[in-house]
């Protein structure tokens, strides 16, 4: 029913219990839909709540919240999850439908995914590359893996020939989220521990990204060929995180290993597949649309958009239209880990993937969609939803007193960022370090733009519309971008190293900051005699007892320990007859305080400057 609201404004009333459904990042359009409203009605009844918006602006939860109050509604978010069930389901494709179709006689055993985690420098790499026999750690920048990398390896286990997919997933404190997902997409994790190092914060980070996904640990003990290793001291450390060897009486496999040397490195897989058999089962239809996930994804010159995708469920085919986030196109050609071609990939193969018109983001989902019509489709709405959430989380909620208010004071300071790196997993973990930098709330980061690729013009004209700094992590600049660049005066800094960004960008942050000050006291001096003069005023006689007095400095008096005046200065100073610009402790000089004349013997004169702190 039509009831008056706020202002007058006719707007369809609720019960205080009807539910209205709305996704993230939805508007007052949207909304409006949804109640059978006028839009402009209910910009009208925000704006007297104190909102100000317009009709197709994306608004947070709370916004919504505070008028649906008002409107007699429930408002009900839905989760990117359900979103996309639904998107998905207005193209007949039902994810749970197909998993519950599944009986056992359609499922088949495929091989584990395999996540490698641990602490920087325990020699997880290492250790993949004695699995791979191949060599990664010279070609990574500072020692430290920063992308995320799939194989799949072949061990003969009791008699039989079977396959392990393994993720590697970089180790530096920086890369939390892209370990994360590591944990998420694996069934079994090799907790890579150093005997020579002991348990590390790392270690217990990775441990407990594996343990909140439910998967399975093997423990790794990791150079044991060093004279200082201790590994049980490694498994006692452990059962402080419930992992308990097998030898102690718990059920975790603990295996003593040597990358560098290659010991145990066979007893080590051994482990993973009899821990795999025992704990899991490991089957999948591989008789349907390929169902997944990207592990990884960049631009390379030659090829376009290159996706390295873990098949979980169902096959790809050469040729079949994917959908992964955003990104849609059809599979031109697909590679394994070694640059092989490889016409169809079944459960836990990893493949490089190309076709895709854009690239996804690390840990994108993607499915085969039934033609390049409809996976065109899905992924433009994908991205319409999620640059819509994305308006509605960067919205701040402002009433009319607080636009005021800032208004008044001046704006906040912001540091705005344009992000470009060779993967987006690298891309996303160092925004997601960046925006974790605290250092108050005088100043703020914003992320205005991130991508995949070398830096172009569009970034730079980016940049100098919003007064952005550009960082580019692995990548260089395009052609005659550089020049751009300089000529607009945009600031682009490389690196290669993901901690050294962010150092540099919180050194940026705190000299954005206000500088703050703190007093340091110079000097004090005891009034031994007052002198009057017509000319001066009260000259204080006094006996310097500690520090410096310097002329033109700031000076309080205190009388029996109590500041009887603040905010005064040392306008004049003299030894004798003679102005000094200096008394040092231990003499005797003469204190003129301007017009303060309420000068007393034995007062206390101190003087003090005021000196800029250094940010902690």
């Amino acid at each position: 029913m039509q009831a008056p609201s706020l202002g007058g404004v006719q707007v369809p009333r609720g019960n205080g219990k009807t539910v209205v459904r709305l996704r993230h990042g939805s508007s007052l359009n949207d909304l409006a839909d949804k109640i059978d409203a006028n839009p402009a009605s209910l910009v009208t009844v925000l704006f007297h709540l104190g909102e100000m918006a317009t009709a197709t602006q994306s608004l947070d939860e709370d916004t919504f919240s505070t008028l649906a109050t008002e409107l007699g509604y429930v408002i009900e978010m839905v989760s990117a999850e359900e979103e996309d069930r639904e998107l998905l389901g207005g193209f007949d494709i039902d994810l749970d439908a197909e998993l519950d179709a599944e009986g056992d006689d359609e499922l088949e055993a495929r091989p584990p995914v395999v996540t490698v985690m641990g602490h920087v420098d325990h020699g997880k790499t290492r250790l993949l590359d004695a699995i791979r026999k191949t060599d990664v750690v010279s070609g990574e920048a500072g020692g430290i893996t920063q992308h995320i990398g799939a194989y799949q390896v072949h061990h003969e286990h009791e008699g039989i020939d079977r396959a392990l997919t393994f993720i590697d997933t970089p180790g530096h404190e920086a890369f939390t989220a892209m370990r994360a997902r590591g944990a998420q997409v694996t069934d079994i994790a090799i907790l890579v521990v150093a005997a020579d190092d002991g348990v590390m914060p790392q270690t217990i980070e990775a441990l407990n990204h594996a343990q909140a996904a439910g998967v399975p640990i093997v423990v790794a003990v990791n150079k044991i060929d060093k004279e200082s290793a201790n590994p049980d001291k490694i498994r006692q450390q452990l059962t402080e995180y419930n992992l308990v060897a097998e030898e102690y009486g718990g059920d975790t496999m603990f295996v003593d290993v040597s990358a560098r040397e290659g010991l145990n490195i066979d007893e080590l897989l051994g482990a993973v597949l009899l821990t795999a058999d025992a704990s899991l089962d490991l089957r999948a239809n591989p008789n349907k649309d390929a169902r997944g996930v990207a592990i990884e994804a960049n631009l390379d010159k030659g090829r376009g958009a290159v996706a390295t995708v873990l098949v979980q469920s169902g096959t790809l085919h050469v040729g079949d239209s994917i959908v992964a986030g955003t990104a849609y196109g059809r599979v031109r050609a697909m590679f394994d880990e070694h640059g092989d071609p490889v016409l169809a990939a079944t459960p836990a193969r990893p493949v490089m993937v190309l076709g895709l018109t854009s690239v996804p983001r690390a840990g994108d989902t993607f499915l085969v969609a039934p033609d390049d019509r409809t996976a065109r489709q899905i992924a433009e709405k994908r991205e319409a939803a999620e640059r819509a959430a994305l308006l509605a989380k960067r919205r701040k909620r402002i009433s009319l007193e607080d636009f005021t208010q800032a208004l008044q004071q001046g704006k906040v300071e912001t540091l705005n960022l344009v992000l470009k790196g060779d993967v987006s997993g690298a891309v996303e973990a160092l925004e997601d370090a960046l925006l974790k930098i605290d250092v108050g709330e005088e100043v703020e980061l914003r992320v205005i733009h991130r991508g995949v690729g070398a830096i172009t013009q569009n970034d730079v004209n980016l940049a100098t519309v919003d007064n952005a700094v550009i960082i580019g992590f692995n990548v260089k600049t395009g052609e005659r971008v550089a020049e751009m660049a300089d000529r607009e005066g945009v600031d682009i800094k490389f690196y290669s190293v993901i901690y050294q960004a962010i150092d540099d960008v919180e050194a940026a942050l705190k000299g954005m900051l206000k500088p703050e000050y703190e007093e340091a006291q110079l000097g004090t001096a005891e009034v031994r005699e007052v002198f009057r003069s017509s000319k001066f005023g009260n000259i204080a006689g006094c006996l310097v007892r500690s520090g410096t007095i310097r002329r033109n400095t700031k000076a309080r008096v205190l009388r029996g320990g109590t500041v009887v005046e603040d905010n005064l200065s040392v306008e004049s100073l003299k030894r004798f007859k003679d102005d000094a610009t200096e008394v040092r402790e231990g003499y005797e000089c003469g204190i003129g305080l301007g017009s303060f004349n309420d000068l007393r013997v034995d007062d206390v004169i101190e003087t003090f400057e005021m000196r800029e702190k250094p940010r902690s």
